[in-house]
């Protein structure tokens, strides 16, 4: 048995019931099911249709996310996070890179690497030397005056930790905001890389080993395995190349406003919807959700 998810952003709410209604129809499927009205549907299909992507292309062109996952075990009791982009709106290198005056040469460095053009540690490492000297307090001054969550962050982690989930923060960005972003939203937990400085002053390196890829791939085995659980438990989401690891290993894995190379590749695409979509993946009903 699989459930079929459609999805809208919460700010369009232009999910109809003729068209969810007319989906089931179309694949013999079981009665639709609102988790939020002209936001959030669900019904069941016995098999995988065989013109899924066609629908799938369909509904983008209507700014309407599309999934399918078996329906046994969709509910996961860990939550894995990448930060930048993803669980915040920005990129918080390229925001202290345009504090130091190499804005755009940063941002395009880390464009580049979020689709999987460059290699992610050696981008990381040129990017952070060009922070040379940079004074460490403008890291207050960005996470006060450049950083917002995203749209859902705070109750998808709620609602998640109510229901006895344990939510993780996995960032190849820097503990420097990991830290006060899983304070804000309420994870469990937080990696990421180290700047390193000395003096007040950045030194343009990164304590080693560097969290790349495979340490999030490393981090949803271990964070599972302290649990007595494996990676089947856990629903991981992120936009850039080196979330891939974990969002194909991942029981569920979802690339949300991701890099087009990152989102050709994952299991799950949200292209439309908030982080709330990662509930309503799970089977959450808006009623059921916990504010964040």
């Amino acid at each position: 048995m699989f459930t079929v998810s459609l999805i809208a952003s919460p700010l369009r709410a232009n999910l109809t019931e003729a068209l969810a209604q007319g989906l089931a129809d179309r694949w013999g499927g079981g009665p639709v099911r609102w988790l939020n009205p002209a936001i959030a549907a669900e019904f069941d299909v016995a098999d995988r249709p065989a013109d899924f992507q066609d629908a799938w292309a369909e509904l983008q062109r209507q700014t309407l996310d599309l999934a399918i996952q078996p329906t046994e075990g969709r509910r996961k009791a860990i939550l894995l996070a990448d930060m930048d982009s993803t669980m915040i709106g920005q990129e918080c290198i390229d925001e202290l890179a345009d504090m130091a005056g190499v804005g755009p040469r940063v941002a395009d460095i880390t464009a580049r690497a979020m689709n999987g053009e460059l290699d992610f540690d050696g981008a990381l490492t040129e990017r952070v030397g060009l922070l040379t000297g940079l004074r460490d307090s403008v890291i207050a001054d960005v996470l006060a005056s450049r950083i917002t969550m995203a749209a859902g962050g705070a109750d998808l982690v709620a609602t998640m930790r109510a229901n006895g989930g344990y939510a993780a923060l996995v960032s190849g960005g820097f503990t420097a905001f990991t830290q006060a972003v899983a304070d804000r939203l309420g994870f469990d937990e937080h990696r990421a890389n180290t700047l390193l400085a000395e003096g007040g002053l950045l030194t343009g390196r990164v304590a080693l080993p560097i969290l790349g890829r495979e340490a999030k791939v490393e981090a949803l085995v271990q964070i599972a395995a302290a649990r007595g659980l494996t990676p089947a438990d856990v629903i991981a989401v992120g936009d850039g190349a080196n979330d891939l690891g974990m969002i194909q290993m991942a029981g569920t894995g979802v690339a949300l406003h991701a890099k087009p190379s990152v989102a050709a590749q994952a299991p799950i695409r949200i292209n439309h919807g908030d982080l709330t979509a990662l509930l309503y993946l799970q089977g959450y009903a808006r009623q059921d959700f916990v504010t964040g």
